[in-house]
């Protein structure tokens, strides 16, 4: 059992080396055979690799004390933090604290400003936007079959 956890990263490694090798010669203007090397090695040396079990695991989750630890990404600062919580507050973009699941802007929508919408269609633009559709059949025919005016009778209206 335990030759078993040490030859399958062994044999995952050398297989992932093999098929990587392959489609970076056969990727045209993919990555060279020396650069393929290079992010094998280093997936190696981080732990960045399959495991090699059930689990979908890296080799660094199933053993994290035989790799570097990898690099901390930095933080939001704690003002910062502050600050968009005041910000998520004040415009109703918190979670209420009941079990709706709801914003706290969706469950009071009285008590938030309006959320600005981008800009809208004027009426003479919806007008002709109706007025071309009834010229082409694609308003409803009728509320029953779904289909289009353009469907129902196809001979009323100019080809596509």
């Amino acid at each position: 059992m335990r030759h078993a956890k040490i030859i399958a990263p062994i044999l995952m490694s050398f297989l992932t080396a093999l098929f990587s090798n392959a489609f970076a010669q056969d990727a045209a203007g993919g990555k060279t055979r020396e650069q393929v090397k290079a992010e094998l090695k280093e997936a190696q040396r981080t732990g960045n690799m399959p495991c090699g079990d059930e689990s979908g695991r890296t080799l660094r989750e199933a053993n994290p004390s035989r790799y570097p630890a990898p690099p901390a990404t930095v933080g939001k600062t704690r003002e910062q933090v502050k600050a968009e919580l005041e910000e998520a507050k004040r415009t109703g973009d918190i979670m209420c604290a009941n079990e709706s699941g709801l914003k706290e802007r969706e469950a009071n929508p009285s008590r938030y400003p309006a959320k600005p919408e981008g800009p809208g269609k004027t009426r003479a633009q919806v007008k002709a936007e109706l007025e071309e559709a009834k010229r082409l059949g694609n308003i409803p025919a009728d509320g029953e079959t779904g289909m289009t005016m353009r469907e129902k009778y196809p001979n009323r209206y100019p080809a596509k």
